[in-house]
């Protein structure tokens, strides 16, 4: 009498894909993107001179997979979405008309604004006024100031981010659990990428003042930790706030369309 062997098939196990941090990601997490770009061909045999192909834009894998955002992808992710946001900062000049202008950065205040916030979901978001009256307070929307011209470290570009604060935001064993970024002195030059790093270091700064205060920190006050007033004299602190709330004060008179 023959028996009937039922033999159970193992189902694959079907491997999850990383998932995307945020809509406007390019990569997924844990990798980075990476632009098109000239690609040298080693000599060969059939090509004892080599020769140069392009490489068009792919995703790299972060060589500890940990999120980390670079320079190629932050360009991309503004060139694609922050156009269309509707959520901008008051588009008055601020009285910067000149060389400088006061709104040539607003869709990126607002992309970069946008962005963070979505990561983070602070129970009160961040109001792009606040980023805008901070950045005319620390660099007049001059994207290349440097606050000290002899010393390379100093503070720079809009959002005046020092170079101790850059090493810091891409330390992956440091005071950061996550949300990287990775940018040379000189890139920071760059508008996108300064409020993208600087915005980044005012949700660091939220969770220092946080701390310190034994409660949430209000905007304002994560302000006067990112401006340092707490080290600062009494007098040189009320000056650094006062500069920065007589902006947003403008800036909250203003009727947004």
């Amino acid at each position: 009498m023959s028996r009937k062997i039922n033999v159970k098939k193992t189902a694959k196990k079907k491997v999850a894909k990383p998932q995307s941090l945020h809509a406007w990601r390019l990569c997924p997490a844990g990798e980075h993107w990476r632009r098109t770009h000239p690609l040298r061909i080693p000599p060969s045999k059939k090509n004892p001179v080599g020769s140069v192909t392009t490489r068009h834009g792919h995703c790299v894998l972060n060589p500890t997979g940990k999120d980390q955002l670079y320079p190629d992808e932050i360009q991309e992710m503004a060139e694609q979405n922050f156009s269309k946001i509707k959520e901008k900062p008051c588009p008055i000049d601020l009285k910067f008309v000149d060389k400088y202008k006061g709104n040539q950065y607003d869709d990126l205040i607002a992309g970069w604004t946008k962005y963070w916030n979505d990561i983070f979901k602070p129970d009160s978001p961040l109001d792009p006024d606040v980023v805008k009256a901070l950045i005319a307070s620390e660099s007049g929307f001059n994207p290349k100031i440097l606050a000290n011209k002899k010393d390379k470290d100093s503070a720079r570009g809009l959002m005046q981010i020092t170079n101790k604060t850059r090493k810091i935001l891409a330390d992956e064993k440091g005071e950061l659990t996550n949300h990287y970024l990775t940018l040379t002195r000189e890139e920071l030059n760059d508008p996108s990428n300064n409020i993208c790093a600087g915005i980044r270091w005012l949700f660091r700064k939220r969770a220092i003042a946080s701390d310190l205060l034994k409660r949430t920190a209000t905007w304002e006050e994560v302000v006067a930790e990112f401006k340092g007033t707490r080290t600062a004299t009494k007098a040189r602190a009320a000056e650094l706030m006062e500069t920065f709330n007589e902006y947003l004060k403008d800036l909250k008179k203003c009727e947004k369309p």
